[in-house]
């Protein structure tokens, strides 16, 4: 059904609930921004409709992320026209904060035609604390999800003698001597 087939009231209240949900709404088609709340708008520190027509991209720390978080997110919501994770996004200052990202493709047989995505800040609950490359966020992502140095480099293609190499850097940065400790760290704990 057709949101003008709707009366007036409904409506307004569906574009009400939009604007003013207290998470983070956006709507997209082939990964491009086409509208976004005022949530949205603070969380990134965007003007309301100045992302409206930009590359999701312009939202990951770097082009890297954005297409291998893509990739993933394309796979799941083929299979089944979700996709949910916690990662590290990019505000419009340059800053960077931990983020819980759900998407519902509107088509499963084309993910990307249409989506519509929550996005919850977790900066307060999980600050980013120190300096990290592309590769040591994209496995922080992964270990707050708790998984395997084996799982993990099957996602990211790469050897799990890699992914320890960077958890044992990553566990440098954060002064820590456990995995456990690392993972603690990581979601702010």
């Amino acid at each position: 059904m057709s949101t003008a087939m709707l009366p007036a009231r409904v409506q307004e209240d569906l574009l009400l609930a939009f604007d003013w949900a207290p998470v983070g709404l956006l709507v997209s088609r082939q990964r491009i921004v086409q509208s976004c709340n005022r949530a949205f708008g603070l969380m990134f520190g965007y003007s309301p409709g100045a992302l409206e027509g930009q590359s999701l991209a312009c939202l990951y720390p770097s082009q890297e992320e954005f297409t291998h978080t893509g990739d993933r997110a394309l796979q799941a919501m083929q299979k089944r026209a979700q996709y949910a994770d916690e990662r590290i996004m990019r505000r419009a200052d340059g800053s960077l904060f931990w983020c819980q990202v759900s998407g519902q493709a509107l088509e499963r047989s084309d993910p990307f035609s249409a989506a519509v995505w929550t996005f919850q800040d977790l900066s307060e609950t999980r600050p980013v604390t120190a300096r990290l490359t592309q590769r040591e966020r994209e496995i922080a992502q992964f270990l707050v999800l708790g998984k395997s140095s084996k799982e993990i480099a099957k996602l990211l293609g790469i050897g799990h003698r890699t992914v320890e190499a960077h958890r044992a850097r990553l566990m440098r940065k954060f002064g820590v001597t456990s995995s456990y400790a690392l993972v603690a760290r990581l979601v702010g704990l």
